[in-house]
């Protein structure tokens, strides 16, 4: 004996209530349109910015000679790359710069604490500091060759004078705007300096600091690149003014992007650690 389901047919005209949409999905779905939006952006504007050089040249708008379209300069690095010379250069580079770098980084940030946390230290160290401080790196390039010579240490010695300053003067003021209150709030809670310091001011003073490493890793690739266009066998410094001095233009073009996308990586590691360490700050909320 066979049953037959009842067959549910909605009547023409009747409309179908939809209960309300779970609050969970909306949020998802905002956030899912503001991560988008948040991409489409950057990306578009370097589509515009690459479709100008690609086809400004070809258009007849600059001589081509010496801007070549960007597809010329994408199959120049491709060459580069294949051919191991790129590695080479890029390898050369980042050694020194991120040499150069972490000394500047270790040594700056103590003494920007020491400074703005001790007012002896601060008299003592401030008129020096100062004095190099509105020194131009690059006006030094020739003292740092004769005293250290022509070979790595030079460049690392620039690329590390050339990066303590910003960090230095940013952990300096990370450290002496710490809102006062969260200092005595912490006092009256019975912190000692040392618990005090690692609780309270070094925290609050992080983005600071992340300010003057960010800037400082810009400057020490800026610095390195001229430094390495006196006296260097290797890196993108030398690659470019090579390509350049043999008029080998998509190459030094090449050399010059390269720069860029270690320049890029370099901000956007920062940026990650910087996040991963200001973990206690509120995170801002969407509109």
């Amino acid at each position: 004996m066979s049953s037959a389901l009842p067959l549910l047919v909605r009547p023409r005209g009747a409309t179908v209530r939809i209960g309300p949409v779970p609050e969970g999905v909306v949020r998802a779905g905002r956030t899912a349109v503001t991560t988008l939006a948040r991409i489409t952006k950057p990306l578009l504007a370097f589509a515009l910015l690459l479709g100008a050089w690609e086809f400004a040249p070809r258009l007849g708008l600059v001589d081509e000679v010496f801007l070549p379209p960007f597809s010329v300069v994408v199959q120049a690095f491709a060459e580069l790359t294949a051919n191991g010379q790129l590695s080479e250069h890029v390898s050369a580079s980042l050694t020194r710069s991120v040499t150069g770098f972490s000394i500047a980084l270790v040594i700056a940030v103590p003494v920007g604490i020491a400074i703005a946390w001790y007012k002896p230290v601060s008299d003592f160290l401030n008129p020096v500091l100062e004095l190099f401080r509105n020194t131009a790196a690059l006006a030094l390039l020739p003292v740092f060759v004769l005293i250290l010579g022509i070979g790595e240490t030079s460049k690392i010695a620039l690329i590390g004078y050339a990066t303590f300053f910003p960090i230095l003067l940013n952990t300096i003021t990370g450290v002496r705007t710490v809102d006062p209150l969260l200092v005595k709030s912490a006092v009256s809670l019975g912190f000692s300096p040392l618990r005090l310091f690692q609780k309270v001011i070094l925290p609050a003073a992080v983005p600071s600091i992340f300010t003057g490493i960010r800037m400082a890793a810009a400057g020490s690739i800026l610095v390195l690149i001229a430094a390495e266009m006196v006296g260097a066998r290797a890196g993108l410094g030398y690659l470019i003014t090579a390509a350049q001095q043999n008029f080998q233009i998509p190459q030094m073009y090449a050399g010059i992007v390269a720069i860029s996308l270690i320049g890029l990586g370099f901000n956007f590691a920062l940026v990650a650690l910087e996040r991963r360490l200001s973990r206690w700050r509120t995170a801002p909320t969407d509109a």
